[in-house]
């Protein structure tokens, strides 16, 4: 059977485990429950639940079904896996519904983010477009006509909009490039890795991917050690979470000195993956043998902080953005009404 060609959501991940954990609960087998998930489902979703129940007849494990039809992250398998084996399925797809729900609400905020600052910059694109193509040629026939022309930004600006208009077409071809380009960069992974290094660029989205890697190794060690494995296993688990190239070298290191022999809260202490106050929170959870659930209130204040500081920065960008196209409207209306003025002046004296 042919295997699914688009992968599941984080809201589909978190729908599935959800329904596979009120299943289990309720005393289903995992095969069975793949069957009922897969009598109601239709197209190609069925094909994925059938697919499922295939892989579960040959003997192979619900994780290692899932990873066959690479409809779902590994992260998400090797969980499940790891449920199968300790005999705590259900808890594991319970844990694995908040985190992708969180996953969800952190893309979400950041779409939000990205697609505000993209709407407003082609806003003042087109604005700008109409003015110098259309508005300053009727304004410079005016100008004609009162004996006079264009002249300084206002001519510049005019002498560019003619020459938009002429070569019309090759800046239709410039657009379909941009867009291909920005295809290439939201879809394809190497275009995702260049976008990245591109933003680690910037420092305060660079401290915001930062954050959103230990929130998710945070959350992602949570399920691992409430699953039953072990540090050393668990770190490099939810290690593979973290996406920003130096919290992945923290998570290393803080792996190496643990398996040299330091305590937990000291190896994540001493290779900083989480701020003091995180780093001491889990220091006290550990010793109180509450470790899972301090990590899961370490990766939630993250996800918080996260949509603090995105909020933030649209509040800040929305009126910057606001004010460039103000003022850019207005200069180019200014360097045609001031003339104007000085012209109709002339004739009234």
């Amino acid at each position: 059977m042919a295997t699914q060609q688009n992968p599941f959501s984080n809201l589909e991940i978190s729908a599935f485990c959800s329904q596979m954990a009120l299943i289990l609960k309720s005393g289903i087998s995992a095969s069975e429950g793949i069957a009922i998930l897969g009598q109601d489902a239709s197209g190609e979703r069925k094909d994925f639940y059938s697919q499922i129940s295939a892989s579960l007849e040959e003997g192979l494990s619900l994780g290692s079904a899932l990873k066959k039809t690479g409809m779902f992250p590994d992260y998400a398998c090797d969980m499940i896996e790891i449920g199968v084996q300790a005999g705590r399925t259900d808890e594991v797809m319970d844990a694995l519904v908040n985190h992708y729900e969180r996953e969800e609400e952190i893309a979400s905020s950041i779409r939000s983010a990205v697609t505000y600052p993209a709407v407003m910059i082609g806003m003042m694109f087109a604005v700008v477009l109409v003015l110098i193509t259309q508005v300053l040629p009727i304004f410079n026939q005016v100008f004609l006509q009162l004996g006079s022309g264009l002249t300084g930004m206002s001519k510049g600006l005019m002498d560019l909009g003619v020459l938009i208009s002429r070569y019309s077409i090759l800046l239709v071809i410039l657009l379909a490039v941009c867009a291909v380009l920005f295809f290439l960069l939201v879809r394809t992974r190497k275009g995702q890795a260049l976008r990245q290094k591109m933003a680690r660029a910037i420092p305060p989205i660079r401290r915001l991917q930062q954050q959103l890697s230990a929130g998710r190794f945070a959350d992602g060690l949570s399920i691992a050690l409430s699953s039953g494995l072990s540090v050393e296993d668990g770190l490099q688990i939810a290690g593979n979470l973290a996406t920003d190239p130096e919290v992945k070298a923290k998570i290393e290191t803080c792996t190496q000195t643990y398996r040299e022999g330091a305590s937990f809260p000291d190896a994540v202490t001493s290779s900083q993956i989480f701020s003091g106050l995180y780093a001491k929170m889990l220091a006290v959870g550990f010793q109180a043998g509450a470790t899972e659930g301090v990590l899961r209130k370490i990766a939630d204040r993250s996800a918080q902080e996260s949509d603090e500081r995105i909020s933030q920065f649209i509040s800040i960008l929305e009126p910057t953005l606001v004010a460039i196209l103000s003022c850019i409207v207005g200069l180019i209306l200014l360097s045609v009404m001031l003339p104007l003025l000085g012209i109709m002046t002339g004739v009234g004296m």
